[in-house]
């Protein structure tokens, strides 16, 4: 039986792709973790779940994120 381990990955401003987003899985996991590549919004509540996966996606403390 196999299980996922749900994580908290804290990311900065400078980890935000395009308009405020992460992609998870990210480079960092291991390749037996892979699912399918989803975008997650981190800008507009200050985090964001993976739906496959259960990986909290969360800015660090005291990090803005400027508009473009």
């Amino acid at each position: 039986m196999s299980e996922f381990v749900k994580s908290v990955v804290e990311v900065t401003a400078q980890d935000l792709q395009g308009p405020g987003v992460v992609f998870c899985p990210n480079p960092k996991m291991p390749l037996w973790s892979n699912h399918p590549r989803v975008f997650l919004d981190v800008a507009a509540e200050g985090s964001a779940r993976c739906p496959y996966c259960g990986t909290l996606y969360q800015l660090k403390a005291g990090e803005k994120v400027h508009g473009h």
